[in-house]
């Protein structure tokens, strides 16, 4: 696992913006519910391998914590979102599934940017 640069909370910014997308109306999808998220860093300093749940309502993300999160998830699974606490930030994108999803994020925080995957479950 490689050294924590962020707090807890901001990975777990990063991990939820794999679970929420742009481009959708604000309308019931068939990804609405509770989900598990895990992030994986490849580049960076911060921790990989965190894990946690998110809830998806209408297309839109809920988060937990003291952090920003916009975006939404699409009809057809893509997600694509912008997050940040404090003074970092991070975007991730890729799809859902019915009950499992992937994709890519990337963020910049007190100990400079990182990048990695991410991975989805449905609870």
């Amino acid at each position: 696992m490689k050294s924590m640069s962020f707090s807890p909370a901001f990975a777990a910014v990063v991990a939820i913006a794999a679970v929420t997308a742009a481009d959708a109306a604000h309308a019931r999808t068939s990804f609405d519910g509770p989900w598990n998220v895990q992030i994986m860093t490849q580049r960076g300093e911060c921790d990989s391998g965190l894990g946690f749940g998110v809830d998806i309502r209408d297309g839109v993300v809920n988060g937990y914590g003291g952090f920003d999160v916009s975006g939404r998830v699409a009809h057809n699974g893509a997600v694509e979102v912008r997050i940040s606490s404090g003074g970092s930030s991070a975007s991730g994108s890729g799809r859902l599934a019915a009950s499992s999803g992937h994709g890519s994020w990337r963020g910049n925080g007190s100990r400079g940017a990182c990048s990695g995957s991410w991975s989805a479950s449905r609870r």
